[in-house]
């Protein structure tokens, strides 16, 4: 993790509330950003952070599995000139909000950096691209016939003032430097070098003999002078700033813990991608590191600074910015996505989702998601399953192909870990879930759900869809009877209306 040294006077004051007249922050918007980010005034964001998927056109989903994802970029991308025009209006309106004292962050790949360079520069403007960061996300790959792509791209820009919000970042000192330069131990045991204490130029009383601690009497090398006055050399002795070499010469101690470590730079090596077995994982395919985001953060905001993330994913970025005081925004275009980072600000945050709790600033809100049995037939099949796990309270899939007919899973709170932990099967005891964006499901589909249970052995699984045939209800009734497992039938209007919990029980 960098240290940081914070440009003076650049903290402010916590404030409660809103530090805009302008714009809410603490908001998750779930819609098209540029609809949303039209609604901004102009040069309202301290700061933006960006990390849009490759596959993104008008109506891109979020999809929560990579075989998924790069299925569906080749049905409806035709080249990276879709990309490109998807995300420039975007970007050109990122760039209006964005203040002059500002900056810019956008995260990509490969697939297209090189294109998205070109059009930053046109709209941010070459002058104020500050840098390219290369960030290692992962281990070394094996490709059979290129070299491994190991390493995202972040590129850094400012909002066209000729000052900008900067706090210096660092990184600790390698063992191999510290053990090369800081040789040295006093007698606490503290890492020292020591530089020259002469200069070059006379300045004041700088031409004195200096007298060592064992009685020597030494001058400069010749040709130099020293570089204090012998009233401030005393006062150093004294403090045990000074090391005598064996000739005697004194040299000047710089302690390693009062040091700032290495300026950052463009290669970030140091901070580990959000990996299976990670304790913030949320199953999310491009998920990135909190320490990343926090790092960002720190070097390009201030304390109650406003951050905007348009296509904040699972909320990183906005978890980073309360965790460090900042006032946020976040929009995305996927409910399941904002109902998963409303409940990581909940559980990770503790911050409490209650408008009149956000009015007061003590809380944040979620604007425009499909509440609406009308809105919830209009969204895409697997955002519709992802709302209805979630809902219930389950784990969705983490891919969509291949599931075998359960779209999620319910642990329950007496379930046990296994032994050896992983993805969606860490608990002995759970309850498939299966979801069907139907009108009426009939008994056909419960037929199905029943060969699942069987197969998987679970004695309750829950089915989630509109409305359900009489032959589907006689179907789940006759499969308890003949079985003793139970088939929990919820329509989304219970979920929507808030009455499973008798259903669940």
């Amino acid at each position: 993790m960098a240290k940081k040294k914070a440009a003076s006077g650049s903290k402010k004051a916590v404030q409660v509330g809103r530090p805009s007249a302008l714009v809410d922050t603490r908001v998750i918007y779930c819609g098209d950003n540029l609809d949303q980010l039209k609604r901004l005034p102009d040069e309202c964001v301290d700061l933006i952070y960006i990390d849009p998927p490759f596959n993104s056109n008008r109506d891109y989903e979020v999809f929560w599995g990579e075989t998924r994802e790069k299925r569906s970029f080749a049905d409806r991308h035709a080249s990276t000139q879709a990309y490109i025009e998807f995300m420039r209006p975007r970007c050109v309106e990122l760039h209006r909000v964005l203040k002059k004292t500002g900056s810019f962050y956008y995260h990509c790949d490969w697939h297209a950096s090189h294109y998205v360079k070109v059009m930053l520069d046109q709209i941010l403007g070459e002058n104020n691209f500050q840098n390219e960061i290369v960030w290692k996300r992962s281990s070394a790959h094996s490709d059979s016939k290129r070299y491994g792509a190991n390493h995202d791209t972040i590129f850094f820009y400012t909002g066209g003032g000729s000052k900008w919000v900067w706090n210096e970042q660092f990184t600790p000192y390698s063992q191999e430097y510290t053990e090369q330069n800081y040789r040295y131990k006093d007698a606490k045991g503290r890492r020292f070098r020591v530089s020259d204490m002469t200069a070059n130029k006379p300045g004041g009383d700088v031409s004195y003999d200096w007298t060592t601690p064992d009685g020597r009497k030494v001058k400069p090398y010749k040709g130099r002078y020293w570089a204090y006055s012998k009233e401030k050399m005393k006062q150093m002795d004294e403090a045990g700033q000074i090391y005598y070499r064996t000739t005697g010469m004194p040299m000047l101690k710089h302690y390693l813990d009062e040091m700032p470590g290495v300026a950052l730079q463009t290669f970030w090596d140091d901070i580990k991608p959000v990996i299976s077995g990670s304790k913030e994982r949320l199953g999310y395919p491009t998920q990135k590191p909190l320490a990343l985001l926090e790092r960002i953060l720190e070097a390009s905001s201030n304390v109650n600074d406003i951050v905007l993330d348009a296509f904040c994913g699972c909320g990183t970025a906005l978890v980073a910015a309360e965790n460090l005081d900042r006032q946020w925004i976040g929009i995305d275009v996927s409910p399941t996505a904002c109902r998963v980072m409303a409940k990581r600000l909940r559980d990770v945050c503790k911050l409490p989702e209650d408008e009149k709790l956000w009015r007061i600033g003590r809380g944040f809100v979620v604007r425009d998601l499909p509440w609406t049995e009308k809105q919830l037939r209009k969204i895409p099949p697997f955002e519709f399953e992802n709302w209805a796990v979630i809902a219930l309270g389950g784990i969705p899939n983490k891919a969509q192909v291949g599931d075998m007919g359960i779209d999620g899973r319910i642990f329950p709170v007496s379930a046990t870990p296994k032994k050896k932990e992983g993805h969606l099967a860490f608990m002995d005891d759970w309850y498939p879930i299966q979801v069907k964006q139907k009108d009426k499901v009939g008994r056909p589909d419960i037929d199905s759900f029943e060969a699942v249970m069987m197969r998987e052995d679970r004695t309750k699984g829950f089915f989630v869809s509109f409305d359900y045939s009489a032959d589907a209800m006689t179907e789940i009734d006759a499969f308890f009877r003949k079985t003793g497992k139970s088939i929990i039938a919820l329509t989304v209007k219970d979920i929507l209306e808030e009455q499973i919990a008798y259903k669940l029980a």
